[in-house]
């Protein structure tokens, strides 16, 4: 029982959404399967949120000298992401793709990533995003927290509107 809980976790780290269905295909009973998927989910944020602040760091100062030491037969292959570290940047074309990345990031923002990472996104990506790009506002953990622990009580909901799955 202990490696099957232990699975269900690591699942829920990563892809909260189907740990239900898989809960039910290894046979976990549903009182052990709920917390162990919600404390799945907050862990794998956590890891992610934290990892992802120490990967782009640390790839900000590494990068430009992996480009400095990449072999003259490699260059083809990275010049474009080599090139773009020593030009200056150029000034920004609003196209009508940036502008519409920069309307959904308005109208969804921080809510849209909060809501959508446990059953849409996965909780990596959730986490990447909400690091990078509202890592300022602290209460973004707490929202992710409160999102992973809704959706779990709203996953808890499966066995009352189905009863004879579990």
């Amino acid at each position: 029982m202990g490696f099957k809980l232990s699975q269900l976790f690591l699942l829920a780290a990563f892809k909260y959404f189907l740990t239900i269905p898989y809960a039910l295909l290894i046979e976990i009973e549903y009182k052990y399967a709920l917390p162990t998927i919600v404390l799945g989910g907050i862990g794998g944020f956590f890891f992610f949120y934290f990892l992802s602040k120490k990967v782009v760091r640390l790839s900000k100062k590494l990068l430009p000298l992996v480009c400095r030491l990449i072999p003259g037969g490699f260059k083809p292959r990275f010049g474009r992401i080599c090139d773009s570290l020593f030009k200056p940047k150029p000034k920004p074309v609003f196209s009508f793709r940036n502008r519409m990345i920069v309307r959904v990031k308005k109208s969804y923002g921080l809510w849209g990533i909060v809501i959508t990472t446990p059953v849409l996104l996965s909780i990596p990506v959730g986490a990447f995003l909400a690091s990078h790009y509202y890592s300022k506002d602290k209460k973004v953990i707490i929202y992710m927290v409160i999102s992973i622990i809704g959706w779990g009580a709203i996953f808890s909901l499966v066995p009352l509107l189905f009863p004879g799955i579990f």
